[in-house]
């Protein structure tokens, strides 16, 4: 027998459909509103089968355990570590695995910025689940909308939940956009940050981690809208704004940190990119 609810230790909260209407008028609730939260622990026989879909869009965290989902006509397995998001009106069953129940941590959103955040988080037919980064962080947030809205339905209290469901959103949109570890996208990555204060051969990277030039040059573009040169030249410029808000090191000492031999060009390259000298930046009032 499937069970909705009614877990031991769960925690479960359920804004009334008449305050969730009335929030969604609001200016900022219409945006992004909590309409239910929760939390199931081992939740063995968990399941739910929605044919007609939701009225909101669903999203899911396994925090350990297993479950699946039954999307699109596909069935995936969901583990520790992956969310599941169901957009509106997507017909969908899910339920925890029968061997190993999973807990999990839960939400249902509606609002005018749901969709496009959904969509930034790759979420598309077919694809329906994010690889969390960390899991621990994206639990937290549901957990504390759940306490959120248990305490009362204030405007107050819905408006914090909301804020915590914008940035849930956020996160998986980053999760899906940053490269898995270990990938050649990763570890071209993490290569090029602890080599700031050096010049990178684009050829030279690709063999490292074992792709062709052309192919990296792809994966670059697709994750950070531009080329491997000039992702290596923001972390270096971005490396020089810390020095130059943090340190008293000379121009001449922070293009060399950042592997530029010569300062004139250095200012030169940090000038266009910042509209201003290296030496008007550090004037800059700031905080």
């Amino acid at each position: 027998m499937e069970l909705a609810d009614g877990f031991d230790r769960q925690r479960m909260s359920v804004l009334p459909r008449p305050i969730a209407e009335r929030a969604l008028g609001q200016a900022v609730t219409q945006r992004m509103l909590v309409t239910d939260a929760g939390y199931f622990p081992q939740a063995r026989h968990h399941g739910r089968h929605r044919p007609e879909g939701s009225r909101e869009t669903i999203v899911i965290v396994c925090g350990s355990g297993s479950g699946w989902a039954e999307i699109d006509g596909m069935r995936t397995r969901i583990t520790r570590g992956t969310a599941l998001v169901i957009p509106e009106g997507v017909a969908h069953s899910y339920g925890a695995s029968d061997s190993d129940p999973w807990t999990i941590w839960w939400c249902h959103v509606r609002g005018t910025d749901v969709p496009e955040l959904i969509n930034a988080a790759g979420i598309t037919r077919g694809s329906r689940t994010v690889a969390l980064r960390a899991v621990e962080r994206a639990t937290a947030l549901l957990d504390e909308m759940a306490v959120s809205l248990s305490r009362d339905t204030t405007p107050a209290r819905i408006l914090a939940a909301s804020g915590i469901a914008w940035h849930l959103l956020t996160m998986l949109a980053a999760d899906r956009s940053l490269p898995a570890e270990g990938t050649p996208l990763e570890r071209a990555m993490r290569y090029l940050e602890e080599r700031i204060d050096s010049q990178v051969q684009v050829p030279e990277l690709a063999d490292l981690v074992g792709v062709s030039p052309s192919h990296l040059a792809s994966l670059f573009r697709e994750a950070t809208g531009g080329g491997v040169l000039a992702h290596h030249n923001a972390l270096k410029m971005a490396y020089a704004r810390t020095l130059l808000d943090t340190t008293s090191l000379s121009i001449a000492e922070i293009a060399q940190a950042v592997g530029r031999d010569d300062p004139f060009y250095f200012s030169r390259q940090f000038s266009r990119v910042h509209g201003v000298s290296p030496r008007a930046y550090r004037a800059l009032r700031k905080g």
